[in-house]
C-alpha cells in the first residue's frame, strides 16, 4: 500500500479552515485519499485529520512543516504531521496475564497493527519464553515499595534508549509514578478491565459482581496522573447475567479487554486520536 502523509490538526473553530488547507494542498498537487473534521460547538472548537498521498506532494516532511507554518499561526493550530511509512515504536509493559500482549503479538507478528514493538518490559518472568520466541527484547524489573524510585528510574532509561513513540500498559499491574505520566503525557496507553468511570481501581469485576451488573466492559485510556481517569480512546462491553461467576465475567471480560486495547493502540498509532481538555477525538 502506498504511504500517506497524516495531518492532524486542533484549533479555535472559525469560517475558512478547510478551505485554506484544502488550498494548500492543492497549490502542491496533494492527494487527499481521506478527510476527516469534527466542530466541537460547545467548546468552539475544531478538529481535522487528512491523509494525503505521499508521492503527491514535492516534498518530504521537513519541507512540509516548514511551508504549512505560516498557515499554522494564522489559525492558532495545534498540528502534527507524520508518515505512514515509518510505524511508531511501541514498548509493551505486562505483568503476569497474558491475553493482551499475545493479541499485540499476534496482531504485529500477522502483520495487521503497522508498529515496531521494540521491547516488552514486566515486573514478572511468567511471559519471557513468549516474547523472546517472538525475537523482542524481554526486560524484567520487580518493583516493589521499597524499590519503587530505582525501578522507574530505570524503566525510564529503557523507554529513552529505544526511543518509544508509544507505551502500552497490557494489565501491567503497577502505577506509574505521577513524574513518569508527566514526562510522557499522550504517550501512555493502558486497559483496564472496567467500562469507565464504573469501577475504577482494583478488583473491577468482583466491584461489578457485587452490584449485579448486567454489562461488563473494558476501557483503553490515556495515563494520566489521575488514576483511571485519563482521556478515554475506545470502550466496548458484553453481556452478563445473574448466572455468570466472578470467573466467567473474567474469563468473558478477556476477549473484550484485548479488543479495545488492540483497536485503541491502532487509532492511536495512525493517528486518529486528538485529546483536548479531558476527551478525545477520535477519526474512524
Amino acid at each position: 500500500m502506498e504511504h500517506t502523509y497524516r495531518l492532524v490538526i486542533s484549533c479555535p473553530d472559525r469560517v475558512g479552515i478547510v478551505a485554506k488547507v484544502s488550498n494548500f494542498l492543492s497549490t502542491y498537487n496533494g492527494w487527499i485519499t481521506e478527510a476527516s473534521h469534527h466542530s466541537d460547538n460547545q467548546a468552539g472548537w475544531f478538529f481535522m485529520r487528512h491523509e494525503i498521498k505521499a508521492s503527491s506532494m514535492p516534498f518530504g516532511l521537513d519541507q512540509f512543516r516548514a511551508a504549512f507554518e505560516p498557515i499554522a499561526r494564522e489559525f492558532e493550530m495545534s498540528w502534527h504531521i507524520a508518515d505512514s511509512a515509518q510505524p511508531k515504536k511501541v514498548v509493551l509493559m505486562c505483568s503476569k496475564e497474558s491475553h493482551c500482549v499475545a493479541d499485540l503479538l499476534y496482531r504485529w507478528h500477522s502483520g495487521d497493527l503497522n508498529v515496531d514493538i521494540a521491547a516488552v518490559i514486566s515486573n514478572h518472568e511468567d511471559l519471557r519464553r513468549m516474547v523472546e520466541w517472538h525475537e523482542i527484547p524481554y526486560h524484567c524489573i520487580p518493583v516493589s515499595k521499597e524499590n519503587k524510585s530505582e525501578a522507574f528510574a530505570e524503566i525510564d532509561g529503557l523507554f529513552r534508549s529505544y526511543g518509544a513513540d508509544v507505551i502500552v500498559l497490557a494489565r501491567y499491574m503497577q502505577i506509574l509514578p505521577a513524574e513518569v505520566c508527566e514526562k510522557y503525557s499522550g504517550k501512555v496507553i493502558n486497559i483496564h478491565h472496567s467500562f469507565l468511570p464504573s469501577f475504577a481501581g482494583a478488583r473491577p469485576y468482583h466491584q461489578a459482581y457485587s452490584r449485579g451488573v448486567k454489562l461488563i466492559g473494558a476501557t483503553c485510556h490515556y495515563v494520566t496522573q489521575d488514576l483511571d481517569e485519563g482521556p478515554i480512546i475506545e470502550q466496548d462491553v458484553i453481556r452478563i447475567s445473574h448466572s455468570d461467576a466472578i470467573e466467567d465475567m473474567v474469563r468473558l471480560g478477556k476477549d473484550v479487554e484485548k479488543n479495545v486495547l488492540a483497536r485503541g493502540l491502532r487509532a492511536h498509532v495512525e493517528d486518529r486520536v486528538i485529546t483536548y481538555e479531558n476527551k478525545t477525538v477520535v477519526f474512524d
